[in-house]
């Protein structure tokens, strides 16, 4: 609770008890707000709601284990962990017996939760053999055990038709010592009968879908359910979900697990076959309404064959009766913690006596859940010397007496039909009801009703007003039958070993056994120590993240949450021992704080007093304070959560202080003495390596004073050192390029030869791997580089620029160029196509122009039309600036004025172009790089000049002497 308390603003509330209203409305707010959130489990006190979320959650791994082990049961988030190590601690401290009350409706996860406290003890629980074995053979049994008693309902396709209570035994040491595994309350009639959408148990399919050939054969079986009665009632004997023959691969796995041997396996799978027959045994009567077999007995043999007994006297105990069933023996044990998994309560558009007796076993359930809530607080109170409160809630005794009683229950009576002789029905035993029961507050029948209910009610209808409400059953027959105690089947003569096959006392019908069998489960419980575990389902169609309210709603009516909160509200929300109450909550108090020297309880009742507490919120006990209201304990808690968070810093900053001055005075100490022997060994090491240092020296010196003459003892480590060390810097230094030739190191004397030899090596290495690694088209991209660097190298400002841009084969693809002009020069073969501004030779206006090449003349293009063509033989020369500037001047041949004059253009990319044509028309000889000026021919005789400088911005325009002036930017250093 104090985990609760903690983390009650963050997602609603853990523990409902702490809820402000225990209204339906707010514990169904509460419940969805935490399963938004993935938190599927919640306490009423000590009991765990827990809400099955259809999806795999991180919450079940070994590092959650570790952290619920031996942890106080509110101390963490609710959590299935913290129930079941609280269930075992307690054991050990009370050495008294335990078991957990798992239920809720199919598909709400009961089984699954058995799992995971298994899964739990079997890694808590003081690790030994035994202990791992119990827990494989109780895990490993759950195919046998679901085979033999779940089946396909409406509601679910793996339902368990019975109730699985397991006992784990320990010593006082906590080590496990066995264990056992009891089923109860079967629904025996499901093997005889099956509703509509419903299937018998799983392993009558598994072994008519999976079983071997031979196995079959040997059985007398065939590989179809539609051949079997008890098979196809339900009309749903194949379901596309459930995989019967994989099913029956892993019964068979099981079996040998559990250590069935061949045999029994065998004389088992017989039994169920055995079943099967029988069920297609044919009754007719006699004219006085008596059993006979019809002549046709092929599927008695089978039943007498494999069941082992005298085919005559299996004929007399199918047609008259003679049976008496006792209890099995309870085995030993010590102190134990059992796992009881059964069904919930079921309400379905038809209820059969299927829904009959398990809805029974939850009212006698629920009678035992309240008497032992009840029973609890009681004594808790008593014990407390704490007034007890009556508590108002619905005593289901008198549903519970109405089937139960004798001679006046519904099962008596059912049983009197059932044997007396004369032509029992199911009308007659219906009257019979109506006689026993006709002013009874929660029985009602289609006669006994008024006219508003009798609507809803069929005549062969009873209905029962359960503490979960409202159930109509529909009567339908019921026969017992008596058979088979001297079989040669073993698994069917220990069955029946305890029988008297002589006896003639009136024998039990199916109620009556499950009423035996109930009544045999509440005496094992009453004599345990309870913990609960309510399991709801969140919707119906078992998705993920869907939170059916309306569904909710209805399971927390049927497993009676919330009368087991309010009698758990009942006078006191919240109860603790002085000890816990004060060690929690003392640094409230100047008085209690940080020490209380005296007896608990005056600790306790000075910290509230300093509280505020009014008389009404709170008693003092024997050992507890008790807390009236949620509120109270919530301020008390925001008080303590503000107090701590002050204490802490505190605290914090106390300890701080005090382990840095412990840890200062050690590492001051520590200090000193690294420093004194860390000083001696300096020392050492100091003298040591100036003795090395003087030899060491002294050769040197004598090394270079006689480095000049023939090698010898006294040089010849210092000319080793000395090549050493240049043919490391030589390493370290080596130059990067074929056109570096400054960066070779200066070599001593002694190596001058061997230097010149080795940079000779190294050049030709580098031109060689330089050479290989040329292909054709870098050789023909670098002679063109070559020769627009012997064009314009130290000529042109922008043409070191240029060096690192890689010349293309043309800038305009011929899917660019107007079909019209690729007819009219397709003969003389395009060589390159460049785009260019060509300036007007008067106005020198700008005009966007493709410029081609071919073989033999150059073409300026506007669209389809060519606006000039300049013959390379006309060509007489080519001018550029030497400025940063893309201008060029085509000095043409103009014999008369009807020609047009010179060509001026701007081209971004003039090197490559002017490259291109030198190639292409041979004139390299014809580029002219000009400074200033440079004049043109307008027409023949008359002239202009285009002029250049620079500037911050590069501009074209008609200076006023009417020149084209160029200004072009300053070159990059």
């Amino acid at each position: 609770m104090e985990g609760a308390l903690t983390a009650r603003d963050r997602v609603g509330i853990q523990d409902f008890v702490l809820l402000d209203e225990t209204t339906e409305a707010a514990f169904l707010s509460n419940l969805k707000k935490r399963f938004s959130k993935d938190l599927i489990y919640t306490y009423i006190g000590t009991l765990l709601v827990s809400v099955n979320p259809y999806k795999e959650l991180d919450i079940y791994n070994r590092k959650q284990m570790d952290l619920y082990m031996g942890v106080n049961f509110f101390e963490l988030p609710p959590h299935i962990y913290a129930l079941a190590d609280n269930a075992y601690h307690t054991m050990l401290t009370e050495f008294n017996n335990h078991f957990i009350l798992i239920s809720g409706e199919s598909g709400a996860g009961k089984t699954e939760a058995s799992k995971k406290i298994l899964q739990y003890y079997a890694v808590s629980c003081p690790s030994t053999t035994l202990l791992n074995t119990v827990r494989d053979k109780m895990l490993m049994s759950n195919p046998v055990l679901e085979a033999f008693g779940n089946a396909k309902t409406l509601k679910n396709y793996n339902s368990s038709r019975f109730g699985k209570y397991m006992d784990i035994q320990f010593d006082s040491q906590g080590d496990a010592v066995g264990g056992h595994i009891l089923n109860y309350l079967l629904e025996k009639s499901r093997v005889v009968h099956q509703n509509h959408g419903e299937r018998n148990f799983h392993i009558f399919y598994q072994l008519v879908e999976g079983g071997e050939e031979d196995l079959l054969h040997q059985l007398g079986l065939e590989r179809d359910c539609q051949h079997y009665y008890y098979l196809t009632q339900g009309e749903c004997a194949i379901v596309s979900s459930i995989n019967d023959r994989n099913d029956w691969k892993t019964v068979k796995n099981a079996l040998q697990i559990i250590n069935i041997d061949e045999i029994n396996t065998n004389h088992l799978f017989g039994t169920v076959a055995s079943v099967l027959h029988l069920g297609n045994v044919q009754f007719d009567s006699d004219s006085k309404g008596y059993a006979l077999l019809n002549s046709n007995n092929a599927e008695l043999r089978w039943v007498s064959n494999l069941l082992g007994v005298d085919a005559h006297r299996l004929q007399e105990g199918l047609t008259y009766r003679k049976i008496e069933a006792q209890k099995d023996q309870d085995s030993s044990r010590k102190t134990v913690i059992g796992l009881l998994d059964i069904y919930g309560f079921e309400v379905f558009y038809v209820n059969s006596f299927e829904q009959f007796c398990i809805n029974y076993c939850n009212e006698k359930l629920q009678q035992l859940f309240i008497q032992l809530t009840l029973k609890a607080e009681q004594e808790e109170y008593q014990a407390e010397d704490i007034e007890w409160e009556p508590v108002q809630f619905f005593n289901n005794k008198i549903i519970c007496d109405l089937v139960e009683e004798k001679h006046r229950g519904i099962i008596s009576i059912l049983d009197e039909e059932c044997l007396r002789p004369g032509d029992a029905t199911d009308l007659t035993f219906l009257e019979r009801l109506e006689e026993k029961m006709e002013n009874h507050p929660h029985f009602v029948t289609h006669k006994l009703a008024d006219k508003t209910t009798r609507k809803t009610l069929e005549r062969g209808d009873f209905r029962l007003l359960h503490y979960a409400g409202e159930v109509t059953y529909c009567v339908v027959g019921k026969r017992n039958h008596n058979l088979i105690c001297q079989s040669k089947n073993a698994i069917v003569r220990e069955c029946f070993s305890t029988m008297d096959p002589d006896s003639r006392r009136r024998p039990e019908t199916v109620a009556t056994q499950f009423k035996s069998s109930l009544l045999k489960l509440t005496e094992i419980l009453m004599a345990k120590e309870a913990w609960y575990i309510r399991c709801l389902k969140s919707n119906e169609s078992k998705q993920p993240g869907q939170f059916d309210e309306a569904l909710i709603r209805h399971q927390v009516k049927y497993l009676g949450l919330m009368e087991h909160l309010r009698v758990r509200r009942a006078g006191f929300a919240y109860r603790r021992k002085y000890e816990v109450f004060l060690k929690r909550y003392k640094p409230l108090c100047p008085d209690t704080w940080p020490h209380w020297r005296g007896v608990p309880a005056d600790g306790v009742e000075v910290l509230v007093q300093h509280l505020g507490y009014l008389p009404y919120e709170y008693k003092m006990g024997r050992t507890k304070i008790f807390i009236r209201h949620p509120r109270t304990l919530f301020a008390t808690e925001d008080a303590f959560e503000k107090c701590k968070h002050e204490l802490a810093t505190k605290l914090q900053a106390k300890y701080k202080g005090y382990k840095a001055k412990g840890e200062f005075k050690k590492q001051k100490e520590a200090a000193t003495k690294i420093e004194t022997c860390w000083r001696g060994v300096q020392a050492r090491k100091e003298r040591d390596k100036r003795a090395w240092a003087v030899k060491v020296i002294k050769k040197f010196i004598k090394g270079y004073m006689t480095r000049g003459q023939a090698k010898s003892t006294d040089n010849s480590e210092y000319l080793a050192f000395v090549r050493q060390n240049y043919l490391n810097r030589l390493k370290g230094n080596l130059p990067k390029t074929v056109l570096d030739k400054t960066t070779w190191q200066t070599p001593p004397a002694v190596l001058t030869e061997t230097s010149e030899i080795l940079r000779k090596l190294c050049y030709r290495l580098m031109v060689r791997k330089y050479v290989r690694g040329l292909t054709p088209q870098k050789k023909a991209q670098f002679q063109l580089k070559l020769l627009t660097s012997s064009i314009f190298k130290a000529k042109k400002d922008s043409y070191p620029q240029s060096v690192a841009q890689p010349f293309v084969d043309t800038r305009i693809s011929e899917q660019d160029i107007n079909m019209r002009v690729l007819q009219m020069i397709r003969n003389e073969h395009i060589k390159y196509s460049v785009p260019v501004i060509k300036y007007d030779r008067n106005g020198f206006k700008p005009r966007p122009r493709q410029l081609i090449l071919t073989m033999t003349a150059a073409y300026v293009i506007e669209e389809a039309k060519i606006k000039q063509r300049v013959l390379y033989t006309s060509l007489k020369g080519i001018s550029v600036s030497n400025l940063t500037d893309g201008m060029i001047v085509f000095h043409v041949t103009c014999e008369d004025r009807k020609q047009k004059g010179d060509l001026v253009m701007q081209c971004d990319h003039l090197f490559e172009f002017l490259t291109k044509l030198a190639v292409i028309a041979n004139k390299q000889n014809a580029i002219k790089v000009v400074q200033g000026s440079i004049k043109f021919e307008i027409q023949a005789g008359k002239e202009n000049a285009v002029d250049f400088s620079t500037g911050q911005e590069p501009m074209v325009y008609k200076a006023k002497n009417g020149h084209l002036m160029v200004v072009a930017t300053r070159a990059r250093t």
